[in-house]
């Protein structure tokens, strides 16, 4: 399934994250998209990390702004002033605790105030190339849909998929359900019609589809 999602990858409009990831290669400027994303579309997050990395891209240029203007660069993200101030936060930290560099380690980034495990999952995989699973919304719903796993919330996804996947693949899961579920597999109407792995999925819990992709 991964290895045909993966052919179809290019046809798919890729998601904000991995737009960062793939222009920077900078962990820095994933943890602070990772947070930027939260509860906002790709459409507002995409432009609002341009607009915020513009001004500042590092711990360091990031502390010389006020809160104030960090939310305005950002808005209309989700949370936007909270956000700001989170930022700020984290930067310190950044400075103060691991000198300027953002941690490589999921129990580390953890420590770090507003940092969760699916934006330390992200940072690790997607920063730093390291193996591993980020479940969102979208792999919890999609894994499930497709009988790898059999679970009620997020966290315990990703505990079941690293059981139930080769490592090989950890780094992609995140990278293909996430950019799959925005273009076909969605929540609601799932694109089956022009599904690539239809043939191998059994659609668990799927009761109606897109009529436009049949």
């Amino acid at each position: 399934m991964i290895r045909r999602l993966r052919r179809s990858a290019p046809r798919w409009n890729p998601t904000a994250l991995a737009i960062v990831a793939d222009r920077a290669r900078d962990p820095f400027r994933v943890l602070i998209a990772c947070i930027l994303s939260l509860r906002t579309q790709d459409t507002t997050t995409g432009p609002a990390s341009d607009r915020l990395f513009a001004v500042a891209a590092t711990p360091e240029t990031m502390l010389k702004l006020p809160a104030r203007r960090i939310a305005r660069l950002i808005y209309p993200v989700g949370f936007y002033r909270t956000k700001a101030t989170v930022i700020l936060g984290i930067c310190r930290d950044l400075l103060e605790r691991f000198g300027g560099r953002v941690p490589d380690t999921i129990d580390e980034l953890l420590t770090l105030n507003g940092v969760g495990r699916k934006t330390a999952n992200l940072v690790v995989t997607m920063g730093y190339n390291k193996p591993g699973i980020c479940v969102d919304t979208h792999v919890h719903r999609i894994s499930n849909r497709l009988g790898w796993v059999r679970t009620r919330t997020p966290d315990e996804t990703e505990k079941a998929l690293y059981k139930a996947t080769d490592p090989r693949w950890w780094p992609y899961i995140n990278l293909y359900l996430v950019t799959w579920g925005q273009n076909v597999c969605k929540p609601v109407y799932p694109k089956c019609g022009v599904c690539v792995i239809r043939p191998h999925c059994p659609r668990v819990g799927v009761t109606r589809v897109s009529k436009a992709a049949v």
